[in-house]
């Protein structure tokens, strides 16, 4: 059991955890050589890289070209895929869709939900595949809830929360993002936790954080979180780089 493959990923994590969100090779390797102990490659592409108003529209087929993208550029970082929507709506479905990641280079398999995820979670665990787990907020439901909204306000939302994280923790996940809650309810469930937390929109007390790479470096204008800082402005330099190329070629 102490060389089971979650736990040897465990090992790699060390609180604060630095994790982030890329998608090819340029954006990976320069996470790698920054010193990010976790990418992501998140079905956040379809909104960051192709444009749509949420998730839902990533496929599997997205999740392996960009996996093989990623992996490409890593030496030392976990490497944790998204499992889109509809990829894993049985534990069948899950094995299958998690082989495919795993296969183009993740280390690890991400999938959002709770207490109805747990029959999953164990059977990729049983499989030697490892989990993240992801509660919260979850993107892939936003069309369903109407909207992006924190979770956690109510005691009786607060309290299944952590009876979620328990649950998952006891299936074998070796982490758990916890995404848009209310701090007080993450920093609940962080120190009831043996599995790391990696917040995003959850305050400041988790195990570790999470961002999507364009909120960061500033290459997305168009939207930022509220919860995100900004860090660079890379789509002004983008966006002056071409204007001066496009002079030069008109002069």
């Amino acid at each position: 059991m102490s060389n089971s493959p979650a736990l040897l990923l465990r090992s790699r994590l060390t609180p604060p955890i630095s994790a982030i969100t890329a998608y090819d090779y340029p954006t990976a390797r320069l996470s790698d050589e920054a010193g990010i102990q976790l990418i992501l490659v998140g079905d956040s592409l379809g909104m960051v890289v192709g444009g749509n108003p949420d998730t839902t529209s990533v496929t599997l087929e997205h999740m392996v070209y960009h996996t093989e993208m990623v992996r490409r550029g890593v030496d030392q970082a976990v490497i944790v895929s998204d499992l889109p929507i509809h990829t894993y709506n049985n534990p069948e479905a899950a094995l299958e869709s998690s082989r495919r990641l795993i296969k183009a280079g993740a280390d690890a398999v991400k999938l959002e939900g709770g207490l109805g995820q747990i029959e999953k979670v164990e059977r990729l665990v049983q499989s030697e595949i490892p989990v993240c787990a992801h509660i919260g907020m979850l993107p892939q439901r936003v069309v369903e809830e109407g909207g992006y909204k924190k979770k956690g306000k109510l005691k009786s939302e607060a309290d299944r929360l952590l009876q979620a994280a328990f649950a998952l923790e006891a299936a074998g996940a070796f982490a758990i993002v916890l995404e848009s809650m209310v701090a007080e309810v993450a920093m609940q469930i962080t120190e009831a936790l043996e599995i790391p937390t990696i917040g995003i929109g959850a305050g400041n007390n988790c195990d570790g954080q999470i961002r999507v790479l364009h909120d960061v470096i500033g290459s997305y204008p168009w939207f930022v979180p509220p919860f995100a800082k900004v860090y660079g402005n890379v789509a002004e330099v983008t966006r002056e780089a071409i204007a001066s190329y496009v002079k030069d070629v008109q002069s």
